[in-house]
């Protein structure tokens, strides 16, 4: 009879110790969720790469508009 409420107790110390194991685990992971250490560098990186990245794709385009506007200004201050 004894063995048997030993071993109940030891099954439910089991228990309690996997569910404050899975509490730390889940409070280790908000922490991580709401830490913002380096998130700015990492942000800005990614909108270099993505401005860059358009940049080389459109790169023709914006040659085209870029002359246009400046031969606009060119005109427009030749009238001065």
């Amino acid at each position: 009879m004894e063995n048997k409420s030993v071993e109940n107790r030891n099954k439910s110390m089991g228990n309690r110790n996997k569910s404050t194991g899975n509490r730390n685990n889940l409070k280790t992971w908000r922490n991580f969720m709401k830490e913002e250490d380096g998130m700015g560098t990492v942000e800005v990186i990614l909108i270099i790469v993505v401005l860059v990245g358009l940049v080389i794709i459109f790169k023709n385009q914006i040659g085209s508009i870029l002359d246009t506007l400046f031969d606009k200004i060119t005109r427009q201050t030749n009238r001065l």
